[in-house]
């Protein structure tokens, strides 16, 4: 690969991080050609990208991209390629569902989740069960119309009984 091949990667690689803000950095190293036709082919159809590549690249579209990545650096060593989703969880999932399959790799190195950072294969079930943005704003939002609605009910059920001591209440006064 020569110097121009290798910046061009480098910024195709940041661009993708700063498009996806997601992306796992996974080992992938003495995977047979079949198996890794296989992961690929999975990756496609659950519509994550993947890249291989140095770790010295992926280490300068990583300052590139602008984010905070230096939790990332350390584990940048071997075969490292990249997974880039814009769902957090769908990489795990894959990645999961490969080692329900006989497949002990591709093993997770690290995971960079919307300015979050998770190092090690261990994290593989807590990266599975993430909420995205969407299902967290749709909680916080059900949560908050919960009192509301509990009001509402409550005055539309004992209504007769309200204005029953809002009209005592007159006529005390």
């Amino acid at each position: 690969m020569n110097k121009e091949e290798k910046h061009e990667l480098v910024l195709a690689l940041t661009e993708q991080m700063k498009e996806y803000g997601n992306f796992y950095i996974t080992d992938t190293s003495n995977l047979t050609v079949a198996k890794i036709n296989n992961i690929r082919r999975k990756c496609f159809e659950s519509d994550i990208t993947i890249q291989v590549a140095k770790n010295s690249l992926i280490k300068k579209a990583m300052e590139a991209a602008g984010g905070d990545y230096t939790a990332i650096y350390d584990v940048l060593k071997g075969s490292s390629s990249i997974l880039f989703s814009k769902s957090a969880t769908a990489p795990a999932k894959l990645i999961k569902q490969l080692r329900k399959s006989g497949s002990e790799k591709p093993i997770i190195k690290a995971a960079y989740i919307d300015s979050a950072v998770f190092i090690g294969d261990n994290q593989l079930d807590t990266l599975i069960n993430l909420k995205s943005k969407e299902q967290l704003v749709g909680e916080i939002i059900g949560l908050l119309q919960s009192p509301a609605k509990n009001v509402v009910s409550a005055l539309q059920s004992g209504g007769n009984i309200l204005a029953g001591v809002v009209k005592t209440l007159q006529e005390r006064g």
